[in-house]
């Protein structure tokens, strides 16, 4: 029996193609595009989860008076919390920048390369995290000098040599250091913590190592670089422990910065468990469960279209059923034949959409800037969902066409009495309603992001990052003769014709700052001032020059100035919103008053104009302008022809200065668009997304079109016969659907507008959502679908009366 409803299935499917095809490969573009973004929320969902102690670690955060949160809290704090608190069972700490910097191999001629994703962590890091250690011991990892390396840092480093035992020379802040690799690590690519490369911090142990930072100190409790985590014991409350772990921080805190300390389980470092959470995560919540529901809406659209053309060309089937029936066929039986039909057809889909998630997963992972695959459904129990979800939705699409068919009366079917009722008409206009206001709203969600995205990189700054190139600063050979090679390289610079302007910092916009601080405060100043943030930058005489940033008053800095050793300077730039938050009525009651920066009291000689320094997802920070000739950059405004020859050329001087340095540059302009990449992403997914929908909802569209005309056809010669042209035929045709595709437009503008608005409050700066972008897309809806329902309401227009009346 089973055996010939298959039989019969495929039978059906030959013999109405036109339709099979829409059905199937609408079900297949549903179904793939259904499981690229289950993929991405798979992977999302499962990061950091391989952990085996996830469930009892905490991360250690810092938190201000505004409710901002940072995990970047002073070294001190752990030993002094397990110390204190029997509820800790131990600690981790690693930092991710202060230990960047240039790495060569130990043997001559060996290339030297910048390492960003490099770090020092705990002697117990292998053991506290889940990572794999392939070779060496995890204990050994507890000395100082000691490195552990992934795979990729073998490869590149020892290609096919035995890296154990190897040494490995680090260039950074803290001087030149040998360490030898003990260990080659795994890091799976759903983790957050990623390093190519993690030396031992039991080498800054030692104050030699240092290079003279006493910051980095690792018992100090006044400087914010270490990331630090806790093992919790069982039964912990970590509430209570966030209480006295703030208690602690006051009595120990000397200038009593108003912080306090939250802990953040770790299963909650990438994805916050719910969007009232407001502590710092890597991930967004947010876009996981919009792609969650547009996946989910791509598939309804597809199973839509099954519904709606099995329901329409349910008529055609009419008689047949009646047959079955008197013949003796029970109305279960015909639910079978039916629900194999659709069975079917599904499997069919789901297989087609395998195929097509094979051919564009390339396209995809470059989309999303991750490594996924059909493999990555596995990470967590999603990929559960995802089936029961696919197996529900094709029974139930299915069921109703199998309950809706097996359901005509035999007498009236075999009289044709069913081809002039109106079953199912409203249901099939629901339908296509649901299908265009879906893709009307994601059409819409997809021209605002894109227009955010253009606002955002095409906004004044108020700084000119154009033409600029910024080449980082060596570390390699960091000795007595340093200072004088560079003042030579710069020197050199200045002589080049190419070359209009150049700046040494020890920031450049789009990359952050040096640092942040507090403790400023002036002698109008309110209560609390003391324990505002403020970002702090490294520049030099020309900085602003290079940049083309504006003073509101006062000055810049002196080469002289800059040349001042840290301690013994008494002068600073801060921008138009430092001295707001300091309380200065105007520029000139900044400029004619002194600052108090804990026990230091520094002049103000400047006052910048605000611009941005970051993306313009935040607001413009308060900034602190120190004088340093710091080297971290250079910055050089170069000319506007052979832009590549003179980049070479820089390259050249660079390396006759800096030997064994590598050359390494980028231009401040893209550097800066960087900080737009998540939402780039988005823009792209929500792009794909729209036009997936909106080819799926045609091609049901399409065969509803092919349905109507098919049913019209006498209707229509008859027309043509009394002298109905070609525009009054494909008009009538068309009509009705466009109604329907208008009334979608109007379901999804609320809808659209009201989500936008709230994704738009995430950012500091942004668009206004504008009524043409509406107007635009609705006409777009409307010209999409008189272009797919034209090309059968012309054939039938233009058919042969004589053959449409012959037809019945």
């Amino acid at each position: 029996m089973l055996k010939n409803y298959f039989k019969i299935a495929f039978r059906n499917l030959w013999r109405n193609k036109l339709y099979s095809f829409i059905n199937i490969s609408g079900l297949a573009m549903g179904i793939a595009a259904f499981l690229l973004i289950l993929q991405y929320v798979s992977f999302e969902k499962s990061v950091n989860g391989f952990h085996k102690d996830l469930s009892s670690i905490y991360r250690l955060l810092n938190e201000d008076q505004k409710g901002q949160t940072w995990p970047q809290v002073e070294p001190g704090w752990a030993q002094r919390a397990k110390e204190s608190f029997p509820e800790i069972e131990d600690y981790c700490r690693f930092e991710e920048g202060a230990g960047q910097g240039i790495v060569r191999r130990d043997v001559e001629k060996a290339e030297p390369f910048r390492e960003t994703e490099i770090g020092y962590a705990e002697g117990n890091f292998f053991e506290f995290f889940s990572f794999k250690v392939i070779e060496g011991q995890t204990t050994a990892f507890k000395k100082s000098n000691v490195v552990f390396l992934s795979q990729a840092a073998v490869k590149k480093y020892f290609a096919n040599d035995d890296p154990l035992g190897q040494a490995l020379t680090l260039y950074n802040q803290f001087g030149k250091a040998t360490y030898i690799v003990e260990g080659v690590y795994e890091i799976p690519e759903n983790s957050d913590i990623r390093f190519d490369m993690v030396f031992s911090l039991a080498t800054l142990k030692n104050p030699a190592n240092l290079n003279g930072n006493d910051w980095a100190e690792l018992d100090n409790l006044n400087s914010q670089y270490i990331n630090t985590f806790f093992r919790l014991s069982d039964g912990a409350d970590h509430k209570r422990l966030e209480q006295k772990l703030t208690t602690l921080r006051t009595q120990l805190k000397k200038d009593k910065d108003g912080l306090q300390f939250r802990l953040q389980s770790f299963a909650n470092v990438h994805l916050p468990a719910s969007f009232s959470d407001y502590y710092q995560t890597s991930g967004n919540l947010k876009y996981v469960y919009i792609l969650s529901v547009i996946a989910l809406l791509i598939l309804a659209i597809a199973w839509f279209n099954y519904i709606n053309l099995s329901t329409a060309n349910s008529l055609k089937r009419a008689s047949e059923v009646g047959v079955r029936k008197v013949v003796g066929a029970s109305r279960q039986s015909l639910v079978m034949q039916f629900l194999g039909e659709s069975l079917l057809v599904n499997l069919i889909g789901f297989g087609l959409g395998l195929l097509i998630v094979q051919l564009i997963q390339p396209l995809f992972n470059d989309i999303v800037g991750k490594e996924l695959s059909l493999s990555s459904l596995l990470y967590t129990k999603t990929w559960m969902i995802g089936l029961l979800l696919l197996i529900t939705g094709s029974l139930l699409s299915g069921a109703y066409t199998a309950f809706s068919l097996s359901g005509f009366n035999p007498v009236e079917t075999l009289k044709g009495k069913l081809i002039k009722t109106t079953q199912g008409v409203v249901l099939r206009k629901s339908l296509v309603v649901f299908q265009f206001a879906i893709s009307i709203g994601l059409l819409l969600v997809t021209a605002f992001i894109y227009q955010q995205l253009n606002y955002m990189q095409n906004e004044n700054l108020g700084v000119n990052t154009e033409q600029l190139l910024v080449i980082r600063g060596p570390q390699v050979g960091r000795d007595s003769t340093y200072k004088d090679r560079r003042n030579a390289f710069v020197n050199m610079i200045a002589q080049q014709s190419y070359v209009k302007d150049y700046a040494l910092s020890g920031s450049v916009p789009g990359n952050g700052f040096n640092f942040a601080t507090s403790g400023f405060s002036q002698p109008g100043s309110r209560k609390g001032d003391e324990f505002k943030s403020f970002s702090f930058t490294l520049i030099d005489d020309r900085y602003l020059n290079t940049f083309q940033i504006g003073l509101a008053g006062g000055r810049t800095f002196t080469q002289a100035e800059t040349m001042v050793e840290w301690n013994d300077n008494d002068k600073v730039l801060m921008n138009e919103k430092a001295i707001e938050e300091l309380g200065f009525k105007s520029v000139d009651d900044a400029l004619n008053t002194k600052v108090q920066w804990d026990e230091r009291k520094l002049q103000i000689i400047g006052v910048v104009k605000n611009y941005h320094h970051t993306g313009l997802q935040r607001a413009i920070e308060p900034i602190i302008f120190y004088p340093q000739s710091n080297s971290a950059y250079f910055t050089v405004r170069l000319s506007s022809d052979k832009i590549q020859d003179n980049v070479a050329k820089l390259e050249k001087l660079f390396k006759s200065y800096f030997i064994n340095n590598p050359f390494e540059y980028f231009f401040a302009d893209e550097n800066f668009n960087k900080q737009y990449i998540t939402e780039q992403q988005y823009s792209r997914l929500f792009t794909t997304a729209s036009v997936w929908a909106i080819i799926i909802a045609c091609l049901g569209l399409f065969g509803l079109a092919t349905y109507t005309v098919e049913s019209r056809t006498k209707e229509i010669g008859v027309r043509k016969v009394l002298g109905a042209s070609v525009f009054n035929i494909t008009q009538l045709l068309s009509k009705d659907f466009l109604r329907l595709v208008i009334i979608s437009f109007v379901i999804a503008t609320p809808v659209a507008w009201f989500a936008m608005n709230k994704w738009l409050q995430d950012f500091a700066y942004r668009i206004d959502l504008s009524w043409w972008v509406f107007a635009i897309a609705g006409l777009a809806a409307v010209t999409i679908a008189i272009a797919t329902i034209s090309f059968q309401a012309i054939k039938a227009a233009v058919a042969n009366p004589v053959k449409s009346l012959r037809t019945e």
